[in-house]
């Protein structure tokens, strides 16, 4: 497997394209058969992830602010400060699985409360 197509280097052009807005190089880093869980929604394959993401980015999405990224093999866990237009910055695990230098699982978790208009608990 090349050095870009590691699991922490796949990781790295997830978050960096996202927040960029480069949705042509952040397809090309999942597999077609890629799926994502998050509480803002599902997707069952890489078109879905994609267009899920690029709402979000269009949308809400400010910034990104990585705090920590653990590597485990083929799974990545980034702890992240998710910045957004509409609510104070959410902290957020997202864990990603990489099969055949592809991230082909992506799976966030974070208090949705506050984008949607209510307070944590």
């Amino acid at each position: 497997m090349d050095t870009d197509r590691t699991p922490a280097a796949l990781a790295e052009t997830y978050f960096r394209c996202w927040v960029d807005g480069d949705f042509a190089a952040l397809r090309s880093a999942l597999a077609d058969d890629a799926t994502f869980e998050g509480p803002l929604g599902t997707a069952g394959d890489a078109d879905a992830c994609v267009a899920g993401l690029r709402g979000m980015r269009e949308r809400l999405l400010t910034d990104v602010v990585v705090r920590h990224r653990f590597v485990d093999g083929p799974d990545v866990l980034t702890w992240f400060d998710l910045h957004t237009s509409v609510a104070p910055p959410a902290p957020t695990a997202n864990w990603i699985h990489v099969e055949d230098g592809r991230i082909s699982r992506i799976r966030v978790t974070f208090d949705p409360r506050p984008l949607l208009g209510g307070r944590p608990s």
